[in-house]
């Protein structure tokens, strides 16, 4: 169940989202946040200014585990504006990170991408997180945050990503 601070959360995932584009990377953005509520780290997407694998789901995974306790890490959770990809998730499991709340899911933007004609140009499969860490609870997509998430992938294509 979303709740109006997910809400919250989920709309700053998707201004980092759109930081990223504005960058030049591709759209996409978390935001790790402690069992009380407390914003303690935020990311975007940095594939083309870093490297191909800094996407901020792993970003924020790693910052937790060097700084978080186990039983923070348990409790905290991360909202994305997009589903973690497989790399992202394990990355997060093994973090032994809690809930994940996404805007838009992998299956959306896979829908999405057909829609504007573009090839996945990744040699890998989408799977949802529960088919890579089926016992982190997940939450997600969401009902209109989703198309403003969609129309930040259809700029990207636009612009040749």
């Amino acid at each position: 169940m979303i709740t109006d601070e997910d809400k919250v959360h989920l709309r700053r995932c998707v201004e980092l989202a759109a930081e990223a584009l504005e960058a030049g990377d591709m759209p996409f953005g978390s935001v790790l946040v402690d069992g009380d509520g407390k914003v303690l780290r935020e990311d975007r997407n940095r594939i083309n200014s870093v490297d191909a694998t800094y996407h901020p789901e792993i970003a924020v995974a790693r910052w937790a585990a060097k700084n978080m306790t186990e039983e923070a890490r348990a409790k905290a959770t991360v909202y994305t504006s997009g589903e973690h990809c497989a790399m992202c998730s394990a990355a997060h499991g093994l973090a032994g990170l809690g809930r994940i709340v996404y805007v838009s899911s992998a299956k959306q933007l896979g829908e999405w991408m057909a829609e504007m004609g573009v090839d996945s140009p990744l040699s890998i499969n989408a799977l949802a997180i529960s088919e890579v860490a089926p016992d982190i609870p997940v939450d997600g997509p969401v009902e209109g945050l989703d198309q403003e998430v969609k129309e930040l992938q259809r700029h990207a294509q636009q612009r040749g990503e």
